[in-house]
């Protein structure tokens, strides 16, 4: 039985679906005016590797996933500004990113991926609804929710009535009649994205849009609602206010998940300190694989310093368990890896059972559940990705060909130097071991012969 922490109830609870044949999952994804930083990417893989546990559990058609796409925003009209282009030039460009850095991290796309502008006539009809029973009022061209009006709020974030109101996004408006209360739609200054409403043109608070998208794709109470630690106040609890109100009491989720953050030193990552480092710069550089494996090398509610060193080991790991499957077919998944996970997504016991396992097969199917291994061991120890096309990453045909000569070229120089140790020319073995090492090639000799790997 898998068992998930609630941070509604504050302790580890066992999960159980209210259908086992379509459990539902919300997450919160990106607000794309940039690329996503590695914090981003956190809750995309640990929603991910928990996608993977409930279909291995239940079912490969079990689970429906949405992940949400807010394409509306104030800091995507203020980047689309500061262009002098289209806001859905900015939403196209860096959801575009998104899911191609997500993609490389062997995140899976969600079932449903709802974006703010296409669900604006659920959102207006759920305020319509809320103001009609006395939980949101007009005021200026504005639409709010009354926090009053909710007697439970709060209930998520367990903060007090002076912890509510510091905490609050929008600054106090002589037009709201409680200081905590939030807004659920503004208005649209020409030349500004803007849709017609009862209230007059303009746009929908960030909170609206999800309690909208939820109701509208997988109903009024869901299984599994996650995201950022972050987001637990003000925007989940707004999101439960809203829902709560406009469906009879019903709850929004019946399990609330939230991961920690990543951090740079002190502080959590984010675009607004300016401490963050791009996925897209990341991949430069790094392994994609070993990406994932260090955002997983952490319990997923605990915070984790993200460090050269961190992602250095990752790939030690990869390399350890790349040179164990070689390429066989994967089998059965090993009983201690999903025990670990059923038991609130414990990833680094599963990674440390999983580095354990002596039989490939094993071994391969595991890591597999784990987002991990999805290419030989071969491939990975060359620094080949063959799932990767050359539309993807953008190369031309003459710069592919350049690769496959580049590998041709060091197999050509790994036969010079069998030759040269046939011939006991030491000193030229050894030269072309050095030049290859300069080149970032490690050579590795073994009974049946050299092999090499990219350092």
């Amino acid at each position: 039985m898998i068992r998930l922490y609630d941070t509604m109830a504050r302790e580890k609870r066992a999960f159980e679906p209210a259908d086992p044949k379509r459990i539902t999952m919300y997450v919160c994804g990106p607000t794309v005016y940039g690329r996503a930083h590695i914090g981003n990417a956190r809750p995309a893989v640990v929603f991910d590797t928990l996608a993977r546990l409930i279909r291995h559990q239940y079912g490969a058609d079990s689970l429906v996933y949405a992940r949400n796409v807010t394409d509306v925003d104030d800091k995507i009209i203020a980047a689309a500004e500061a262009e002098g282009v289209a806001p859905t030039v900015i939403t196209e460009r860096y959801e575009r990113h998104y899911i191609e850095d997500m993609g490389a991290l062997g995140v899976a796309p969600p079932t449903i991926a709802p974006h703010a502008t296409q669900e604006i006539a659920p959102m207006i009809a759920m305020i319509e609804r809320l103001i009609g029973l006395g939980n949101a009022y007009e005021a200026e061209g504005h639409v709010l929710f009354h926090v009053p009006s909710d007697p439970d709020y709060g209930a998520l974030s367990r903060r007090d009535r002076d912890a509510l109101l510091a905490g609050a996004r929008v600054e106090v408006a002589p037009y709201k009649r409680d200081p905590a209360d939030f807004v659920l739609w503004k208005p649209s200054a020409d030349g500004v994205i803007g849709w017609d409403s009862p209230w007059g043109r303009g746009r929908p608070g960030w909170h609206i849009e999800c309690s909208a998208m939820i109701a509208a794709h997988l109903g009024e109470t869901i299984d599994i609602h996650g995201g950022g630690l972050d987001l637990i106040f003000p925007h989940h609890e707004n999101e439960i206010a809203q829902s709560r109100c406009a469906h009879g009491g019903a709850p929004l989720a019946r399990y609330w998940v939230h991961n920690g953050f990543v951090d740079m030193g002190a502080e959590k990552m984010s675009k607004s300190l300016g401490n963050v480092v791009t996925v897209g710069e990341l991949r430069k550089v790094h392994r994609e694989e070993a990406l994932r494996l260090a955002l997983l090398s952490a319990h997923y509610r605990q915070p984790l310093p993200w460090t050269e060193t961190l992602i250095a080991q990752a790939k030690t790991t990869l390399d350890g368990l790349y040179r164990k499957v070689g390429d066989v077919e994967p089998s059965d998944v090993d009983s201690g890896v999903m025990d670990a996970l059923r038991d609130d997504l414990n990833t680094p016991l599963a990674l440390t059972r999983l580095m354990a396992l002596d039989d490939p097969a094993t071994i391969k199917s595991s890591g597999v559940l784990l987002g991990l291994l999805s290419q030989t061991g071969e491939d990975w120890l060359k620094g080949r990705n063959p799932h990767v096309t050359v539309a993807l990453v953008g190369l031309s045909m003459t710069a592919h060909a350049g690769v496959i000569r580049a590998e041709n070229d060091i197999e050509q120089k790994i036969a010079e130097r069998a030759e040269a140790k046939k011939n006991r020319d030491f000193a030229t073995a050894d030269r072309i071991r050095d030049e290859l090492a300069a080149e970032g090639i490690v050579l590795e000799d073994g009974p049946g012969g050299t092999t090499w790997r990219r350092s």
